[in-house]
């Protein structure tokens, strides 16, 4: 208790730098794939803030590291935002980074999620004050194109870099609740043909505009079949048709091309060969005939350091067990910093975890300050009570965590 006491007075007394350091990363934007000035700022705040190393990755993400111990642990934030989108429904600067007079940092990311990145700064500060020797290499990474991609950064950190933690800690916003899973995601893309013909003689034709509204309707009752994971932890997957587009020699023709493109969410059990088929199986009984083609689109654009690095638009599931020394180690934390056990639920949205968790397995899990429904919208802002209690968070689980 008495470390954990030092701690909370530590992450008070760095309240007003905490929100300083939400509010420089805000002033500077950093959409997805054009992070670069964002990130040089997060490098001279790591500086400052007394970090053993940092640096840039070859995809243009900052990793700073505090400690050597043989064990790795990381706690991740991506660092870029989306748009602002209409700017007359901002009350304010999006870019202002300004605190308010009721406690609250307003600007575009400050929830989304450079709250959690502001956190890890001033955490790493804390251990280096404290003069943190254990068992842990604690590695902070401000991660890139999140918003375009998640989980393309950290595939090329594990894949392309050797960064492979043995603990990861999210620091996506929960309002300082405690995550342990989220339901994975793809993206799907179904191809349907017809046989054009003129206009005024469509019995000559075969209409792709046609199959593509069977097709549609086909996903929707997909959607309402399928079923939730077997514990009923992340409840049941889901798919939506997002955009359709049909097209033929003119506008006085029968259509010979439609294009159906789907969001699969995906339940635990559920994977993309299993989404993939039940697609086909729906769309051929729709039809009456197998569809053109069913297949999973890659990612492929290039972020600001250029680098040619790619992925399939697959994001798989992940949960990390409740009796995992992660998991228990984060709500002994919390415990012994505030007297209070955080019982960990699931995530609703996705984030960099599909990678590291869903991908390569790495026990993850999520919290950080403010709140998931602040995010991608206008008037944007997070708690500086949040960003107190999650710099607390960081900076005591690597003393609890065995």
């Amino acid at each position: 208790m008495q470390l954990a006491g030092k701690i909370k007075d530590l992450s008070e007394k760095y309240r007003s730098y905490t929100a300083e350091v939400l509010g420089k990363m805000i002033r500077v934007p950093g959409f997805s794939g054009k992070e670069k000035e964002r990130c040089e700022v997060i490098v001279e705040l790591c500086r400052e803030a007394g970090f053993d190393e940092v640096y840039i990755d070859g995809l243009g993400s900052v990793v700073g590291r505090v400690g050597h111990g043989p064990k790795k642990l990381a706690f991740d934030a991506h660092i870029d935002t989306v748009e602002v989108g209409d700017r007359s429904q901002w009350k304010a600067d999006p870019f202002g980074g300004n605190l308010t007079e009721d406690g609250l940092v307003y600007g575009l990311g400050s929830s989304d999620q450079l709250g959690g990145a502001a956190c890890m700064i001033a955490s790493g500060r804390i251990l280096k004050e404290l003069g943190y020797d254990g068992e842990f290499t604690i590695y902070y990474t401000f991660t890139v194109m999140e918003e375009d991609c998640d989980g393309l950064c950290w595939l090329y950190l594990i894949e392309e870099e050797g960064l492979k933690p043995d603990y990861i800690v999210s620091s996506e916003p929960t309002a300082c609740r405690l995550f342990r899973g989220q339901r994975g995601r793809m993206e799907i893309e179904i191809q349907l043909k017809g046989i054009s013909s003129h206009g005024s003689l469509p019995h000559n034709g075969v209409s792709a505009a046609y199959k593509a509204a069977r097709a549609a309707l086909a996903m929707e009752q997909l959607n309402e079949d399928l079923k939730p994971d077997e514990d009923n932890f992340l409840g049941k997957g889901s798919v939506v048709v997002s955009m359709m587009d049909v097209k033929g020699p003119s506008q006085c023709s029968v259509p010979d091309e439609a294009r159906l493109y789907l969001d699969r969410r995906l339940t635990w059990g559920e994977d993309e060969e299993i989404a993939i088929g039940q697609v086909v199986d729906y769309v051929t009984k729709a039809l009456g005939e197998a569809p053109y083609k069913v297949y999973m689109p890659s990612y492929g654009k290039k972020g600001y350091k250029g680098t040619d690095f790619t992925q399939e638009l697959y994001f798989p599931t992940w949960k990390t067990e409740e009796g995992n020394g992660l998991v228990v180690s984060s709500r002994n934390a919390f415990k012994e910093l505030y007297g209070q056990d955080l019982v960990p639920g699931p995530c609703v949205y996705s984030t960099n975890a599909v990678a590291f968790c869903g991908r390569h397995h790495i026990p993850t899990v999520i919290m950080g300050p403010g709140d998931v429904e602040a995010c991608h919208k206008p008037n944007e802002t997070t708690r500086v009570n949040d960003l107190v209690t999650c710099t607390a968070f960081y900076a005591m689980l690597p003393y609890i965590l065995k």
